[in-house]
């Protein structure tokens, strides 16, 4: 197909933040309000009526205007047919443990890849009222405003954040050694519990980068779209193209991404990293 035009993805932009700011609305009405948490099989995995909800909106919307895309959804699955040239990953509620909890860190994130890149994404966060929005060629925003990322250039003087997988329990590829050596090479390492929040912070210049493993193509659809417009940089961890379906992502505001990828290289060496990739989507 020929590539998608500014107008085609101004639309797309649009109908994801229509969607994204749907399912914020659903989620601040189940904030603090949570009558039962399920777990969906995984210790710490949770599941709650709000990301449910939420979910249910945003495919409504989504099939209402485009009813020929696929979809990739966290609760639903794959829905229509996944090789489409156009699939959507969403994500209702980025941060569901944090929501269960009243921790207020947590976004409904909704992304567009387009013959398997990301290219739309809108992320929501109902509980601070941001709204950060890109499409690929036109630039990221946050509350309708654009947003860059940060000027830090040496690695002793950023501040990273990361994540921990679901299995972390059971495996020994963990990241907790990767956090402890970076922990004291930078100014700190953040755990906040939303991918997709980390990528936007990333993007308007609040931390300087991320790094993460364990994820699903609705975590960082989005957010890379968002980064990459933010003059960000995207990468597998040895800064080799990503690819979405490994799990596993550095993201960065450039300027430090080499020294990044080296200190994570070391920790997590190519021999063990390689077994982890799969083709794109």
């Amino acid at each position: 197909m020929s590539s998608p035009t500014p107008e085609q993805l101004q639309t797309f932009l649009d109908i994801a933040t229509e969607a994204a700011l749907a399912a914020g609305a659903v989620l601040q009405s189940y904030y603090g309000n949570l009558e039962t948490i399920e777990e969906k099989g995984r210790p710490g995995d949770l599941l709650t009526a709000a990301d449910k909800a939420a979910e249910a909106v945003i495919l409504e919307i989504l099939n209402r205007h485009f009813p020929d895309h696929a979809i990739l959804a966290e609760e639903s699955g794959q829905l229509g047919e996944q090789q489409s040239e156009y699939l959507w990953a969403i994500d209702p509620l980025d941060g569901t443990t944090n929501f269960a909890h009243q921790y207020p860190f947590f976004s409904s994130s909704i992304g567009l890849l387009i013959e398997g890149i990301p290219q739309v994404g809108a992320i929501f966060d109902p509980f601070h009222n941001e709204l950060f929005r890109a499409a690929k060629g036109l630039g990221a925003t946050r509350n309708r405003r654009p947003i860059g990322v940060s000027q830090t250039a040496e690695l002793s003087k950023s501040l990273l954040v990361t994540g921990f997988a679901y299995d972390r329990r059971q495996t020994k590829d963990n990241n907790y050694a990767e956090f402890c050596h970076l922990t004291h090479l930078t100014q700190g390492v953040r755990r906040s519990g939303s991918a997709s929040l980390d990528l936007a912070h990333v993007a308007c210049g609040r931390l300087d980068g991320y790094w993460e493993r364990g994820l699903s193509p609705w975590d960082i659809t989005a957010g890379i779209v968002l980064l990459e417009e933010a003059g960000g940089k995207v990468t597998a961890y040895n800064g080799s193209p990503i690819q979405i379906k490994s799990g596993r992502i550095l993201a960065t505001n450039g300027l430090i991404h080499n020294s990044l990828s080296t200190e994570l290289m070391q920790v997590h060496p190519l021999s063990d990293w390689g077994k982890h990739l799969t083709t794109n989507v």
